[in-house]
């Protein structure tokens, strides 16, 4: 049976940690940063973790 390939649209946005954790890029911090607050700005720009919920099909789609 040939190899897993993995799903390019989730390597593109996810990537696993030193620890074993998926890391993820927020949403809404792009563009329009107008009307957002400082904090909200600074925190779309930090990396964020996967929900547990998500951990296992995004492991998969990611083939490990």
């Amino acid at each position: 049976m040939p190899k897993q390939k993995s799903h390019k649209g989730a390597a593109k946005r996810f990537e696993i940690s030193r620890t074993g954790k998926i890391r993820r890029r927020r949403a809404f911090g792009a563009h329009l940063f107008e009307h957002k607050s400082a904090s909200r700005k600074r925190r779309t720009h930090r990396p964020d973790t996967v929900s547990k919920a998500d951990r296992k099909r995004i492991r998969t789609m990611l083939g490990g």
